[in-house]
């Protein structure tokens, strides 16, 4: 009975995947307004600069939160600096990525 189940998920996921392959034509466009290469290189490094930027976000307040518990420990303090330059190197990058993908737009 469960060699038949098995075959039977086979056949049936085959199946979908063959019907998604027959309508492949009528794909539409998951990123709106990117019709050309300089917009989706936008869209996309705007995306990733906003993820980043809110990692350093979350970096920041967790380095905060860090050496407000050092209680004086130079350990737990150095880790709570090593996060804060983390997250300003992160910052960094994600303002440069924009800045970078400008550029890269400019020259098409």
């Amino acid at each position: 009975m469960k060699k038949y189940t098995i075959v039977l998920s086979i056949i049936f996921l085959g199946s979908l995947f063959l019907a998604g392959a027959a309508s492949a034509d009528q794909l539409t466009n998951p990123i709106p307004g990117a019709n050309d290469l300089k917009t989706l290189i936008i869209a996309i490094t705007t995306a990733v600069a906003g993820i980043i930027g809110a990692a350093t976000i979350i970096m920041f307040v967790l380095s905060g939160i860090i050496f407000l518990t050092a209680a004086g420990s130079p350990e737990r303090v150095n880790t709570a600096k090593a996060c804060l330059l983390y997250a300003i190197i992160g910052t960094i990058v994600a303002i440069s990525a924009g800045a970078i993908a400008t550029t890269i737009t400019s020259l098409f």
